[in-house]
């Protein structure tokens, strides 16, 4: 009698948990899964980085031994949307520098888009390409998915250990799969399936400057930025400028790397008067997988200038406002003394979103001088209506009420108000002037001193400083009277939180006769304000038209026009209905109402009767029809630019709208976001520094449902 024994036991194998993780500790390698056609969301860039998978089975069997074979199917998600897309089959390999992106949908895995993914400067048949290796030991067998460059992909069982001699394939980041297929002699099999993670492991490398030394500053307080310590931070995936920093001070026991309450990096240290001396602060940066590292280094706080509380001190603080009591922000505030054997001090400071300063330990029974000083944004509050004002002045029609709004009159800072100060004053509204040449933008006067004639503010030198003589206590209201030169009506802007709001009572159309011109010809346009207004001004930008001479109307001069390459400013204030002629020559043909329109680009468009403001707009009539067309979209410079601590970004509305501001570094990120809604016409938004946390070019684009506009600005250390 014939017995038979059948095998029925499948090959017995330790199949690995998932996820078994793979941790990358190397640099990514340039030559590996480098095409145009790969690309990595996390870090933007096409480069995938990789890291080794060491992906092997061991297997044995009661009957086989280790005679056994195995296959694998491999998937793999090479596009980082956490789908395994792509499958690579033992038995059906790819082959040289290949995969087949795509093919995990199909019947038996065919098809796909075929992928390169070795870029190594070797000839093709050297180039790796996805194979199986095993090695026998005793009556175990293991298998290896490598990769080879030999021109058999998959060495045969029974060919002795470590046949082929593959090395361990370098995969993409990300989760991806291995389906393990054994089976021995006798066709019994096991199947072994785990997900796998290939995950960067690697802490940035950061290195800090070899220690800094600062002096306090007079608020008694010195802030330092996290890249004030960086030397170079670089990382093995993470590009250097997607790398984030932060800092926190030694002495801090908080764990990891700094973050506020909001998840953002915190990038700047504090210290104050009790901190002087040595001081140590760790350096962090962090890569796009959370993995980060810290370097330790040293600032020297110090107090050279002497603004630390000591014995024999005293404060010395006030305000600059406007006379109607409006702080100015950002005014620079110094004082300078010497005495009772204390060598010569400076101390500077500047003034808050109250317009409020502070010196806190100034030395007792020593003489000193306070001067504020602001010199930026000089057309702040200064328009066509100030020049009407002060013509009404100079003619005894209106005399200006104030000893404060007659020196702002003075722009050229002559101790007079004259015709001399209008024909300054319009040519830094026509944009001739980026500035007045004889004068700064505001001037300040001792709040305390009394005019002895306050009809005429010149008669005596009045006083721009404050003497403080032998000082023995705290002085806490040493005030100034600020005066924004050119601004008699009192409507600048003198901090972040004044209204901006720009109301109009109507618009004053310009009539202008629409039509065709030709390429090279050279006609003349005539304009006609349609009603008689107090003044007006605007900037009229034109696009294929170059200008061949103004003519000027009745009670005008050249000088209340400025000649652009690209635009025309006129600003004019007396009694002419608005009637001038300008004759152009066609660079391009076409309607005038196409190549030219008004704007507040250089010059603001604004008009005023009764002390109202009023729009500006071109009618252009076209026979017995015509069309109105204002200041459409636009985005302006920002003032003052470059900026120090806060800037104004200032764009105009044709009506009411949804508007989103954006501002960018010069790597493209964004730093700041604004959205809301906004009034037609003009409107301005305060930017802070704080907001922004970088320094140098930036780019702020304003968008709204349908349009949009680009400029860039500075941010100065």
């Amino acid at each position: 009698q014939i017995i038979k024994v059948i095998d029925t036991q499948d090959p017995a194998v330790t199949c690995p948990a998932s996820p078994v993780e793979y941790c990358d500790l190397t640099p990514n390698d340039a030559q590996l899964w480098n095409q145009m056609y790969w690309w990595d969301n996390v870090i933007s860039s096409h480069n995938l980085c990789e890291g080794e998978a060491d992906l092997t089975l061991t297997a044995t069997d009661a009957c086989s031994g280790s005679n056994i074979s195995f296959r694998y199917l491999l998937f793999l998600d090479l596009d980082g949307d956490n789908v395994m897309e792509t499958v690579v089959s033992s038995t059906n390999l790819p082959g040289t520098d290949n995969v087949q992106f795509g093919n995990a949908g199909n019947p038996n895995y065919t098809g796909g888009t075929p992928r390169s993914f070795d870029g190594r400067p070797v000839p093709f048949n050297q180039k790796w390409r996805f194979g199986l290796d095993w090695t026998t030991s005793g009556t175990s067998a293991t298998a290896k998915v490598r990769f080879d460059n030999t021109q058999s992909p998959i060495a045969l069982p029974g060919t002795g250990n470590n046949a082929m001699q593959g090395v361990v394939p370098q995969l993409p980041y990300g989760t991806h799969k291995i389906k393990w297929f054994v089976e021995d002699g006798c066709g019994n099999e096991t199947i072994c399936e785990y997900t796998f993670v290939v995950k960067d492991c690697k802490k940035p490398t950061v290195v800090c400057l070899n220690g800094l030394s600062v002096n306090i500053m007079p608020t008694q307080m010195i802030q330092l930025w996290a890249s004030d310590f960086l030397q170079y931070t670089e990382d093995n995936c993470t590009p250097a400028d997607q790398l984030k920093i932060a800092i926190r001070k030694s002495s801090d026991p908080t764990p990891g790397f700094p973050v506020d309450a909001q998840g953002n990096p915190i990038t700047n240290v504090t210290f104050t008067c009790g901190e002087l001396g040595t001081q140590l602060v760790k350096l962090w940066s962090i890569d796009k997988a959370g993995n980060a590292d810290f370097c330790e280094t040293y600032v020297i706080v110090q107090d050279n200038m002497g603004n630390c509380p000591v014995n024999g001190a005293a404060k010395v603080a006030g305000a600059l406002a406007t006379e109607v009591a409006n702080g100015v922000q950002e005014g620079n505030v110094e004082i300078t003394g010497s005495g009772n054997g204390i060598p010569s001090f400076t101390f500077t400071t500047m003034t808050n979103a109250t317009g409020n300063y502070n010196f806190n330990a100034i030395p007792l029974a020593t003489n000193s001088t306070v001067t504020p000083a602001k010199d930026d944004n000089p057309l702040n509050g200064v328009s066509t209506y100030d020049l009407v004002l002060i013509s009404k002045h100079i003619l005894g029609i209106e005399p200006l009420s104030t000893p404060y709004k007659m020196i702002a009159a003075d722009a050229n800072k002559s101790n007079s108000i004259t015709t001399f100060d209008i024909v300054e004053l319009r040519k830094l509204i026509l944009g001739i002037y980026t500035e007045l040449p004889n004068n700064t933008s505001w001037r300040f006067v001792d709040k305390s001193y009394n005019f002895p004639n306050a009809n005429n503010p010149f008669q005596a030198q009045f006083a721009e400083t404050k003497s403080i003589v032998n000082l023995n206590n705290n002085l806490t209201s040493e005030d100034f009277v600020s005066v924004k030169v050119g601004d008699v009506n009192g409507n600048a802007i003198a901090n972040a939180a004044m209204s901006t709001e720009d109301r109009s009572a109507g618009t004053l159309l310009f009539d202008v006769d629409n039509k065709s011109v030709k390429a090279g010809e050279t006609f003349t346009v005539n304009f006609k304000a349609a009603e008689a207004v107090a003044g007006y001004q605007f900037t009229m930008n034109f696009a294929g038209l170059e200008v061949v001479d103004v003519t000027p109307g009745a009670n005008m001069t050249a000088g209340n026009f400025g000649v652009f390459a690209d635009a025309i400013t006129t600003s004019f204030d007396g009694a002419n209905q608005g009637e001038f002629a300008v004759t152009f020559r066609a660079v391009n043909g076409g309607n005038l109402s196409d190549l030219m329109s008004v704007s507040s680009r250089i010059t603001k468009a604004e008009a005023y009767k009764n002390g109202e403001r009023m729009d500006v707009a071109f009618r252009f009539n076209n026979g017995a029809t015509s069309t109105i067309a204002g200041v459409g979209f636009e985005l302006y410079q920002n003032q003052p630019n470059p900026f120090v601590n806060k800037t104004f970004i200032g764009f105009h509305l044709p009506e009411a709208a949804t508007a989103t501001l954006s501002i960018f570094d010069e790597a493209g990120r964004m730093v700041y976001n604004q959205k809301g809604a906004f009034a037609k016409g003009y409107n301005t938004i305060a930017i802070d520094r704080a907001l922004l946390n970088t320094v140098g070019m930036m780019y702020y684009k304003l968008e709204t449902a349908t349009n949009s506009a680009t400029k860039k600005m500075i941010q100065s250390k």
